[in-house]
């Protein structure tokens, strides 16, 4: 299955689930929490006072070696967007890309996804933990604090 075809059909619409797809064009889905929900729009409410020039985008597609994955928060420059405008999926990652995890995520994947964003351009990669703790990754390994946002507190369990 192509990313096309799962956008386009109407059976795949409104679902409950995030929808990607693996390396083989099978759909992989994941439902999402209430908390997952919150934990997104808390990220996307500090990116978006933080943001500068960029822009963010929530359930961001991104074609990788390991099929269609899609960030559930990402951040990406003026020149990202003037690059790739609204190309559906991503060839190239935005330069942040962060991933809520949930009861389905295991470790393995989420490295996967940290790896695969990086590989496709992502300058650092977030991963925030369902009790909202945050860890950082960029192509050289775990960072301390995000170099991109470095206002960024390492946890908005203060939130929840």
């Amino acid at each position: 299955m192509q990313w096309s075809q799962v956008i386009a059909d109407p059976v795949l619409q409104n679902l409950p689930y995030k929808i990607e797809l693996n390396e083989w064009g099978k759909l992989v889905l994941s439902p999402a929490s209430n908390l997952h929900g919150l934990l997104q729009a808390e990220l996307s409410g500090f990116l978006r006072e933080h943001r500068g020039q960029g822009k963010i985008i929530t359930e961001c597609s991104i074609s990788t070696a390991k099929g269609v994955k899609v960030a559930d928060v990402s951040w990406g420059s003026p020149d990202f967007f003037a690059r790739n405008r609204l190309e559906t999926p991503y060839q190239e990652a935005p330069e942040l890309c962060i991933e809520i995890l949930s009861p389905s995520n295991s470790h393995q994947e989420i490295e996967d996804k940290v790896n695969l964003y990086l590989s496709k351009g992502a300058k650092e990669v977030w991963v925030c933990n369902e009790d909202g703790r945050l860890r950082f990754f960029n192509c050289r390994g775990s960072l301390e604090q995000s170099h991109l946002f470095p206002a960024v507190p390492d946890h908005f369990t203060h939130f929840i």
